[in-house]
This record gives structure tokens, sequence and C-alpha cells, in this order.
């Protein structure tokens, strides 16, 4: 089971190959991952019972970090917590 706390972060950094880093809200990085389950020509065994694209998408978010595209081409996303600004540790 994945960390509660992941699920109180709302932001995401995501690596595509030969793209710069990205900074996405939760709500973005759920749609940028329906994204890229539409361009895979099989969905992975563990997501193909789920009815969606949606709930693929938020099944990879709340227990996964990358996913393969093709062979040698994997796409990553990473939850942070943004600190307000003036806010210290």
């Amino acid at each position: 089971m994945s960390d509660p706390l992941i699920r109180e972060l709302d932001h995401y950094v995501v690596l595509e190959p030969g793209a710069p880093q990205q900074l996405l809200t939760a709500e973005e990085t759920l749609a940028w991952l329906e994204r890229q389950l539409h361009s895979l020509e099989a969905i992975p065994e563990d997501l193909s019972g789920l009815s969606s694209t949606t709930d693929q998408a938020q099944r990879l978010l709340e227990t996964a970090c990358e996913l393969e595209l093709q062979p040698g081409i994997t796409v990553q996303w990473f939850a942070i917590r943004l600190e307000p600004p003036g806010a210290s540790s």
C-alpha cells in the first residue's frame, strides 16, 4: 500500500525523455498520466482490470513512479511538497 502522506501532496515533478522536467499539480499529473496511458499499445497487466483510463492513471499516481512506454523509454513522476514563500523548517 502506498504511503498515505503521498496522497496529501499536491504537486509532482514529471520527467520525460528528451524534455525538460515539469512541475504539475496533482490534477495536471493525473491528466498527463492519462495521456501516457493512451499512447500505449497495451495497458500494463496490473491496470487492465480497471474500467477507465482515469482509474488506471489514479492507480499509477498512488502506487508507482514510472511507466515504460516502449522498451528503454520510461516516464517518471515524483510527489513533492512545495513550501509557501517565507516558510522555513
